[in-house]
């Protein structure tokens, strides 16, 4: 049986790809073809420059994507915060799930700064902003 694996990576975004809709709406539609096909689930958070994203799946499908997002000229400074095995995926339903970051979420993102995150915080940070952004809907 495959192992189910998280990992948690904060990277800067290169030029305007973290703050301009289309650049986003980009790497979105990408990683949410490339994630259903290698069967990943997770979360990014773009702001203020800043990736913040927690993956979900099978080491191997892991592995490569962060082979591909070491190669992409619109990340820099990636930092891997954890890698675990899990018994159960967080975010099931996203192959690519997205939170915007309204003035309502913004005081939970900007309680710390990405690039002091742990694995810990950051993780926290992606299920509450993902709760609260459901809240909103």
């Amino acid at each position: 049986m495959t192992q189910l694996c998280r990992a948690i990576y904060v990277s800067q975004a290169v030029g305007n790809a973290g703050s301009n809709l289309l650049s986003v709406a980009e790497i979105l539609g990408v990683s949410e073809r490339n994630n259903r096909r290698d069967r990943l689930t997770g979360v990014l958070l773009s702001h203020d420059g800043w990736f913040l994203q927690a993956l979900e799946g099978a080491r191997i499908d892991i592995d490569r994507l962060l082979t591909r997002l070491h190669k992409d000229p619109r990340h820099t400074d990636i930092r891997m915060l954890g890698f675990e095995t899990i018994r159960e995926r967080t975010f099931p339903e996203w192959s690519m799930g997205q939170i915007l970051v309204t003035p309502r979420l913004a005081p939970l993102v900007l309680r710390q700064p990405m690039d002091a995150l742990t694995a810990g915080s950051a993780f926290a940070l992606l299920v509450a902003a993902v709760a609260q952004a459901g809240a909103q809907a």
